[in-house]
């Protein structure tokens, strides 16, 4: 078996130590400042704190903008493999919301053109931030236990639809306006107190299922979700993303760690490359559970039953 090399944009979120725990190369995507400059982006703290760009991009939201690594930048990374004499898998945010997977596979067919011998995967995450690496995590894991490149590519596109978002977001206009949300109007805005409840769909997008009123009846309700859609959550690590939600975070990780003992509960940043289209006010767990129904309707459900609207 070649060895292979496991890739990401870098929306996976991954902060620095768990690219190197898990051995993961991250490709930086492209962030645009309000003063119109444009710089490289990656899981990383080096422009600003996480206050200062959060508390920024809430005074300029429209003055933010993104755009994934190009297609000489995706086949710059896979040269370098090539160089190694690595084989590539390399996963992308989900090409409902971005072209990165579409520039990916330009770039692989260039490199593999360049260097024949080589093998390149192309794995569409249909997720983002902490969804996407946990499934970048995931195929390192799979690599770790021995399985070879096109076993554990084929692995995550089996299972990418048992990924889950369990969490809310204060604020639907972030995700709105930049077309992360499906069926916006219904939900739209801020009320005051309501907690939108929101889960991954088919389209790679997010839609909302439910709403619950107060923060401590949607933390309830969310632990009862996951009980419901997890599977064997003492063999793995739950994730969790905040952006600007710090505090809440920390307490639903407790309450994660008490109610289904993981093996780890990590708290990850939304960095700019996803926290200029999500906003200040996400905080979600993302871990693998079963397969998410075609219409989510079966997500609609249970949180209609868990937070006693149904």
């Amino acid at each position: 078996m070649r060895p292979y090399a496991i890739l990401a944009d870098a929306t996976c979120d991954l902060p620095e130590e768990l690219q190197k725990r898990y051995d993961i190369r991250v490709i930086p995507g492209h962030l645009r400042l309000p003063d119109g400059s444009e710089v490289l982006s990656w899981p990383r703290w080096d422009l600003f704190t996480r206050e200062e760009f959060y508390a920024d991009l809430k005074k300029r939201p429209n003055e933010y903008s993104t755009s994934p690594a190009n297609v000489e930048e995706f086949a710059q990374a896979l040269e370098k493999c090539a160089a190694e004499g690595l084989d590539a898998l390399v996963l992308t945010i989900s090409s409902g919301i971005s072209g990165a997977f579409n520039f990916l596979q330009l770039a692989a067919r260039q490199t593999q053109e360049k260097h024949p011998e080589m093998k390149i995967r192309c794995v569409d995450s249909l997720r983002f931030g902490p969804g996407h690496g946990l499934m970048t995590v995931r195929a390192s894991e799979l690599r770790a236990e021995g399985l070879d490149l096109d076993a554990a590519a084929d692995w995550l596109e089996e299972n990418k639809n048992r990924y889950h978002q369990a969490g809310w977001l204060d604020d639907l206009s972030f995700v709105a306006s930049k077309g992360r949300l499906t069926h916006p109007k219904a939900f739209f805005g801020t009320l005051a107190g309501v907690k939108p409840i929101g889960e991954f769909d088919y389209n790679g997008l997010t839609t909302v299922i439910g709403k619950v009123k107060g923060a401590k009846a949607a933390y309830a309700a969310l632990l009862e979700y996951m009980a419901q859609t997890i599977e064997d959550p003492s063999s793995q690590t739950v994730y969790i993303a905040q952006s600007s939600r710090l505090p809440q975070a920390e307490a639903y990780r407790e309450m994660i760690l008490e109610r289904f003992r993981p093996k780890e509960v990590l708290i990850c940043d939304v960095h700019p490359l996803c926290g200029v289209n999500i906003g200040p006010g996400l905080m979600a767990a993302y871990y693998v559970g079963k397969p998410i129904s075609a219409d989510l309707s079966e997500e609609r459900a249970i949180i209609e039953k868990v937070s006693g609207q149904g």
